[in-house]
């Protein structure tokens, strides 16, 4: 399928949002940089309650934009394990950035949250180690 035909328009900020637009895709790119979660079961048990048949979805569709992948897990045979590639990890500045926006303007649990606003404030050097530590883990 041609993209022009694929996608509503080819306006840089629509094709974005075709792929990350919606709260649970964004969700799942967080679980996977900042709560460490790998699997099918950990990514049901946040606290925001994905629904399974919504989650399954959302995992195909950021296998087939190439934001993550899926392997077999080799501890358990009957459990995928999801990575981000590098152009899941290359959304690490928009979700810093999106966590500051929401800091600033939403009823954030600041105490609880605090890490956010840490991330967000700390610059590019504090930017840079986490993405080393992410692409480590995801891409290895």
């Amino acid at each position: 399928m041609q993209a022009e035909n694929y996608y509503r328009s080819n306006c840089p900020i629509n094709l974005a949002v075709e792929v990350i637009g919606d709260k649970w895709t964004l969700l799942i790119i967080r679980d996977l940089m900042f709560e460490d979660k790998r699997h099918f079961r950990e990514f049901l048990g946040g606290e925001e309650k994905i629904a399974s048949n919504i989650l399954t979805d959302r995992l195909a569709m950021l296998e087939t934009e190439g934001i993550i992948s899926k392997k077999n897990d080799p501890s358990h045979k009957q459990k995928f394990l999801y990575s981000l590639t590098s152009k899941g990890i290359d959304l690490l500045p928009v979700i810093i950035q999106l966590g500051a926006w929401s800091m600033k303007y939403q009823p954030v649990d600041k105490e609880r949250f605090a890490h956010a606003g840490q991330l967000a404030k700390a610059g590019s050097a504090s930017q840079s180690k986490l993405r080393s530590a992410l692409t480590r883990k995801h891409l290895k």
